[in-house]
């Protein structure tokens, strides 16, 4: 375990801007929730929300329930909150002959940011700019505030998140001016060029409370639980279901992937709030981290939130090979290969609950990020 003490808890008054894709309001929490929590108890805290429009809708976008609430600032749990509704926004569009439209796309998409972002911007000590689309606004943050420090809160890769060729150059051209870089693995050290000021900062998690404080929100039987919708591989539910009918698979916010996944054994749910996700992970007998396709990073061994809160609560977990690294209590698989499915179940299942010990507190992560 790392010396703790190293890392003095921050005591200069500041004030604070996250820049994210997503919300601040939004009932699925990704690590730049819990920071931007944690900002809050330091300093005023502003969290804009950008790439939010009738695009959304299609995509399934979490954001989705927030529709009528965006465009104007709202305070909740001590955050000013923004989420700017554009008529439409940039996307990839992933065919290298449509670079000139897609350029153009994020170039006027980047010219029209609001107003209240731009304020923003000129009235915060320390800017952090979360992967992917809120690289857009690094050159404004430079322009309109060059004593603010600038904070690269990287949570994944940009090629595992589906990014442009135009963030990826983005990325590049920034890497070596922002104040901080934020990695919560050292393998994706390699992402930024030579000069960037890299900082390697674990995912956190604040203490889980004492088990047996919630009621099971399973009836009976033996139950397995996945929870989130990145990267998610429907296939190992196609094949694990059906091989074990005695066991009952709770899919909570699988998103559009996840639609239409159907059998006796099969329970989906829409977007469940985290604080009633840890009842499932309490009561739980495996869980679940079904990623798939080209993108499965080896790096998601130290940054899979789903898999960080498993271990947590001592929760057997399945994964794919790749990202289950040599953590007691994750067992791999190969994505769409049954037999590996299967063995990678019964494995799981035989373990049973089990010790681990306990990750940084999100305190800690945001004490580490301001120091550094």
């Amino acid at each position: 375990m790392p010396d703790r003490s190293a890392f003095p808890t921050t005591t200069v008054r500041e004030s604070f801007l996250v820049i994210s894709g997503h919300d601040f309001r939004s009932k699925r929490k990704a690590n730049v929730h819990f920071i931007a929590g944690e900002l809050a108890k330091r300093a005023p805290t502003r969290f804009f929300s950008i790439g939010f429009s009738a695009l959304s809708l299609i995509t399934a976008d979490p954001r989705a329930s927030l529709w009528a609430r965006a465009n104007r600032i709202e305070r909740h749990d001590n955050v000013d909150c923004y989420l700017w509704r554009s008529l439409l926004h940039p996307i990839n569009l992933r065919q290298s002959w449509l670079g000139l439209p897609e350029r153009a796309g994020f170039g006027l998409y980047r010219q029209f940011l609001p107003k209240v972002l731009r304020q923003w911007i000129r009235e915060a000590s320390v800017v952090g700019l979360e992967s992917g689309l809120p690289l857009i606004a690094f050159d404004l943050v430079k322009r309109l505030n060059p004593r603010a420090k600038v904070v690269y809160l990287c949570s994944d890769s940009l090629d595992t998140i589906g990014c442009s060729a135009y963030l990826k150059n983005a990325l590049e051209r920034a890497s070596t001016k922002f104040d901080v870089i934020r990695i919560p693995s050292p393998l994706l050290a390699p992402e930024f060029p030579p000069g960037s000021r890299l900082r390697v900062i674990s995912q956190g998690m604040n203490a889980m409370p004492a088990r047996n404080q919630r009621t099971s929100p399973f009836t009976s039987g033996t139950n397995v639980i996945s929870i989130g919708s990145m990267l998610f591989d429907r296939s190992f539910f196609e094949i694990a279901a059906p091989a074990f009918p005695e066991l009952t698979f709770h899919i909570i916010g699988g998103g559009k992937n996840a639609s239409g996944l159907s059998g006796p054994n099969i329970r989906l749910y829409g977007e469940v709030p985290f604080e009633e996700t840890l009842a499932f992970i309490e009561y739980a007998d495996v869980g679940v981290a079904p990623y798939g396709g080209t993108k499965v990073s080896p790096y998601l061994v130290d940054t899979s939130m789903k898999l960080l809160q498993y271990e947590a609560y001592g929760l057997p977990a399945l994964c794919p090979i790749a990202v289950a690294g040599d953590r007691h209590g994750r067992f791999g698989y190969l994505p769409g290969d049954a037999m590996s499915i299967q063995r990678a179940v019964q494995a799981a299942l035989s373990l049973g609950r089990f010790s681990s010990r306990p990750p940084l507190s999100w305190s800690e992560v945001t004490d580490r990020i301001l120091s550094s």
